[in-house]
């Protein structure tokens, strides 16, 4: 596997724009660590392994390791309608959509940018500050005053702004901010001492600047602007958070030692949890499925007892990461990266080098 990232990654930075590190590990050992590119572009400043990365929606497994925690300590259900634990009145969002619904997106509720509609999110700040927007009640605004997609519980749709709910909710139930709720209780517990929420404005060393591709008529890279105004500058529950490919690994090391959550509760985590799912045909990688979860998303084979892949993506404009759990080889990938790029595609062929190699001899 070594010489194949090796190989991808040096073909994906030199001919895809990927700036960024990727780190694969199996069963503890660490086969592959390489960092591409610049975090920061006008002082060349290099990435390096341990860089921290805006990894935009990934931070929704923090969030939802959170809520979890919480029900575990009898603080919150998961069955509990959010409108009973968040003053909402007024608002559209309806009043049978429960914890569970918006971990799962299955709640129905509308975005502030509906992307699977095809809007940017970052238009939503063309008329409308970003540095406006810093605590979970700035957001509301820009959606719970919309009518819901459907009826909770009855279809599913990506929801950023349901994990805005969960972190009012973790603010409401814990008494604190859920910035200070998450370093306390998930990445100090967890000692993933390079992981936070990082303003925009302030600064933090070896932390890689977003880059937007400023791109011509054939769609050709002419240049890159910074993505400061492209969504709010610090993150939210629903994204934003720093991390490091290291401490990704540290926090589902810890999601597995029953550090973060009990044994109960770690395997609900680690499961999916939503009776909605979607067919994935991606080359030689037959039978394969979607499902969601409680902020991870799953990825099942119809001969497997138990996922092929436990992962978590997230983009914005500069921004690409994707975070996969591999658990029958107890192994991990780790793609991060602050410039547009295609890290999917990457992903998808690495996942099927991963198929042949560990699972699909012994499925033939």
């Amino acid at each position: 596997m070594k010489e194949y990232l090796k190989n991808i990654c040096g073909e994906y930075a030199q001919n895809h724009n990927f700036s960024g590190v990727c780190m694969l590990k199996r069963k503890g050992e660490t086969v592959f660590s390489e960092a591409y590119g610049y975090a920061s572009r006008p002082f060349h400043v290099p990435n390096n392994v341990d860089t921290r990365f805006d990894t935009a929606s990934i931070t929704k497994i923090f969030t939802a390791a959170a809520v979890l925690q919480l029900v575990q300590e009898g603080k919150l259900r998961l069955t509990d309608k959010i409108v009973n634990i968040v003053d909402l009145s007024g608002t559209r969002i309806p009043d049978d959509v429960t914890i569970e619904h918006l971990l799962n997106h299955t709640s129905g509720i509308a975005d502030d940018a509906d992307e699977e509609a095809g809007e940017e999110y970052s238009a939503l700040f063309i008329d409308s500050p970003n540095y406006a927007i810093r605590e979970c009640r700035d957001f509301l605004k820009n959606f719970a005053y919309k009518e819901p997609n459907f009826r909770a519980g009855t279809n599913v749709r990506y929801c950023n702004c349901s994990y805005v709910l969960l972190g009012m909710a973790i603010e409401e139930v814990s008494g604190v901010n859920y910035r200070d709720y998450f370093t306390r209780h998930i990445f100090e517990r967890a000692g993933m001492d390079r992981t936070g929420f990082f303003s925009m404005d302030g600064i933090q060393e070896n932390t890689a600047e977003g880059y937007k591709s400023i791109r011509d008529a054939q769609e050709r890279i002419i240049g890159y602007q910074k993505n400061i105004y492209c969504y709010p500058p610090v993150g939210t529950p629903d994204g934003g958070a720093y991390t490091t490919a290291g401490d990704l690994n540290l926090f589902l090391d810890a999601v597995r030692g029953h550090i973060l959550l009990n044994g109960e509760y770690a395997d609900i985590f680690l499961r999916p949890h939503c009776e909605f799912s979607n067919s994935v045909e991606w080359l030689s990688i037959p039978g394969m499925y979607k499902q969601n979860g409680y902020g991870f998303e799953f990825y099942l084979l119809e001969k497997e007892n138990i996922p092929f892949c436990i992962y978590k993506d997230g983009c914005n404009d500069g921004v690409a990461a994707k975070f996969l759990y591999y658990p029958r080889e107890d192994m991990t990938l780790t793609v991060l990266s602050n410039q547009d790029c295609d890290i999917w595609s990457m992903v998808k062929h690495i996942q099927v080098e991963i198929y042949n190699r560990f699972y699909g001899s012994r499925d033939a």
